[in-house]
């Protein structure tokens, strides 16, 4: 059964009806188990937007991680699994991927990953790194609207790497991420997707 047209993988309750799967997938060297179900995102074996932004990632030692969008918790398992030293968040608005993503977290015997909805992560905490395989669809003014809200939670040093298909506005989202006074530069491409690296000015 397909998902309805109201039900998307950024809703907040999807209304499809569930299905719960789980997949491995292989990535810069790890096997991870990636959980999945109807309107999560990644319900499937892992995308290829994320999987060149997990390849791609330079994670710093230790610090607070975000995966923001989790879906599944693909990128925060992955960041996890190459950081054990760091306190790594997976949020999302939609509560099925919190579901998800705690199984996800499971599976893997991951530890230091907190999963939460957006709403119940504390205002004052700030990230040494986020990074997002973006809701593009979502629209323009709530996709900025989205991205400035958790990039002006960055620490002075910190960066944000976000994976956008060249054909879904890549280059449009790096101007824009330039004229709200950010450093974007392109640190890797493949298959079309392109990784925006964003650091504070």
């Amino acid at each position: 059964m397909a998902m309805s047209t109201s039900d998307h993988y950024f809703s907040a309750q999807p209304s499809s009806p569930q299905d719960a799967q789980t997949h491995r997938a292989k990535v810069r060297g790890m096997h991870l188990q990636l959980a999945g179900d109807r309107g999560v995102f990644n319900k499937g074996d892992l995308d290829w937007g994320t999987r060149v932004l997990i390849e791609n990632a330079e994670v710093p030692h230790g610090g607070v991680l975000l995966d923001l969008g989790c879906g599944s918790g693909a990128i925060a398992a992955a960041l996890a699994t190459l950081r054990p030293d760091a306190e790594v968040w997976a949020v999302d608005v939609n509560e099925r991927a919190i579901e998800v993503a705690r199984r996800t977290m499971q599976l893997n015997g991951l530890r230091n990953v907190r999963v939460s909805l957006v709403s119940d992560v504390p205002d004052d905490l700030r990230f040494n790194g986020i990074w997002s395989n973006p809701p593009i669809r979502v629209g323009k003014d709530e996709l900025h609207e989205l991205l400035s809200t958790w990039l002006s939670r960055l620490t002075d040093s910190g960066t944000a790497d976000f994976v956008v298909h060249k054909n879904l506005g890549s280059d449009s989202l790096a101007a824009w991420l330039a004229s709200e006074g950010y450093s974007v530069t392109r640190s890797a491409s493949k298959q079309g997707y392109r990784v925006l690296r964003v650091t504070r000015t």
